[in-house]
């Protein structure tokens, strides 16, 4: 390894996709000292990950970009298909859902990637984050106290820890000798491109079924710009033609529109749809995130948002050890909660590509949660078999006049009690929200972490000091 180090910091991040940038500005608003690396020269050009999942939005919400994410996107139209040059059908892309007091963002949100992610990359610089381009990792080597970070060019990056968000392909992975398992989901190749056409309105998304063998194509007005993106399906072991000659014959040859109805060309790319789970998501003072760690069809919109909840939860733990005194096996749970989790949604966007279950309530990730992990303590007994328990999503709702998604924004922890005595004494760290029982919650003690999920519950406060103090939260809460 280089000798020569030029910069030292708490944490490096590999890779400046959402995954990336999400965890940098979770890092930076806790007080981390944080640099994201990034091999190209500039933020990722496509729409590729373009659905935005209720439990993302709450996390943006968070994060303090979700004014923007709303104004800068729309809401997924209607399908319409076609055949021989008529609309003959319409259906809904996805199960109707709807806001709800305890789910303030009832339904998908659809933003083109590149545009969520100069979002976050805004709010990321806005915090103070860095992100420095034309960065290509090419070997790292770590040791007890941290990690040394080699690059193609410039001199070496020594951190603490290292977060691998480079991707499918990820050099940190391959580097590590992590192993990832998984299966073609499809054989047939796909080309997905951003375009801008002429002869569709947008108030559809337009689907041109399978005919002969040609795989069917679909043309997504994408919210909140002019373009569309066209995603067509072709037969096993073609070359797909990523030029705007390709993509105006592969338009021309299975719709009503002429080739010149496809203007312009901004982007296109191909794959082949594939589920794969990397077999673990640390390895030392390494961690695997987003699609280094899993790698998703991208049938059900699962793997960006996938990607943001590994941010989300890894965030606050290193941000709790490195900032509050927690102790190190605190990241442990990383891979404890996210690990199956990712493989649940794998599971599912699996199974929506092949057309065995709708998109809709499966697909919104509010009901993940993270039950019977190590960081879920439930002291009550006797439940009913719905109630909300440790390690549930914490939801919304407004308790004696207060929001509880204002009281859980931002780094903390926060303690609700409803109908419950609370303790005497709580660090500044911790607001506590007092109100009566609510629906959702019921009566109790509620210790919310920081990514907005049930740490602890209890009908009284017994455990709940030794709970807070394990996982640095200051000074006890009951004194």
């Amino acid at each position: 390894m280089a000798e020569h180090v030029d910069e030292l910091v708490d944490v490096l991040i590999v890779g400046a996709g959402p995954t990336g940038l999400t965890l940098g500005i979770d890092l930076a608003r806790r007080g981390v000292d944080a640099l994201v690396v990034e091999k190209a020269d500039a933020l990722f050009p496509g729409s590729r990950g373009k659905g935005l999942q209720p439990r993302t939005m709450e996390v943006f919400d968070d994060l303090g970009v979700i004014d923007a994410i709303l104004a800068q996107g729309g809401t997924y139209p209607t399908g319409a298909t076609w055949q021989d040059g008529h609309k003959v059908g319409e259906h809904r892309m996805f199960e109707p859902s709807g806001t709800a007091p305890d789910t303030p963002y009832g339904k998908p949100w659809m933003v083109p990637q590149w545009r969520t992610q100069e979002i976050l990359f805004a709010r990321l610089t806005e915090l103070g984050g860095k992100v420095s381009f034309g960065r290509e990792v090419t070997g790292f080597a770590q040791d007890e106290e941290g990690v040394t970070v080699e690059f193609a060019s410039g001199a070496a990056v020594r951190a603490r820890y290292v977060v691998a968000g480079d991707g499918g392909r990820s050099v940190v992975r391959r580097t590590l000798g992590i192993g990832m398992r998984g299966e073609t989901v499809d054989p047939n190749p796909m080309l997905v491109a951003d375009v801008r056409i002429t002869g569709l309105d947008r108030d559809n998304v337009h689907v041109f079924p399978a005919h002969g063998d040609d795989g069917f194509l679909t043309v997504f007005p994408l919210a909140g710009t002019e373009d569309f993106q066209v995603i067509a399906q072709f037969p096993d072991g073609t070359d797909v033609d990523l030029s705007l000659d390709g993509v105006r014959k592969a338009v021309a040859a299975r719709t009503h529109l002429a080739p010149e109805d496809v203007t312009e060309l901004r982007w296109a790319s191909n794959f082949r749809p594939r589920a794969a789970l990397a077999d673990r998501f640390r390895a030392g003072r390494v961690f695997l995130a987003g699609d280094a760690a899993h790698v998703h069809s991208p049938a059900g919109g699962q793997g960006l948002n996938t990607s943001v909840q590994d941010a989300y939860n890894l965030g606050w733990k290193l941000g709790a050890v490195l900032r509050e005194g927690a102790p190190e096996s605190l990241l442990d749970t990383y891979e404890e909660e996210r690990l199956p989790n990712a493989a649940d949604m794998l599971g599912l966007s699996t199974r929506v590509h092949r057309g065995e279950v709708q998109r809709g309530r499966a697909t919104q990730q509010l009901g993940l949660g993270y039950r019977d992990r190590s960081l879920a303590v439930e002291t009550r007994t006797d439940l009913p078999e719905d109630a909300l328990r440790a390690g549930d999503r914490a939801p919304d709702r407004t308790v004696d006049g207060v929001r509880l998604f204002d009281a859980f924004r931002g780094p903390h922890w926060t303690l609700l009690a409803l109908d419950t005595k609370a303790p005497a004494a709580a660090p500044a760290s911790v607001p506590v929200v007092r109100g009566p029982a609510t629906e959702t919650y019921g009566t109790g003690l509620f210790l919310i972490r920081p990514d907005g999920y049930v740490g602890w519950a209890g009908d009284t406060e017994d455990g709940l000091a030794e709970y807070a103090e394990r996982y640095g939260l200051g000074q006890s809460l009951v004194r």
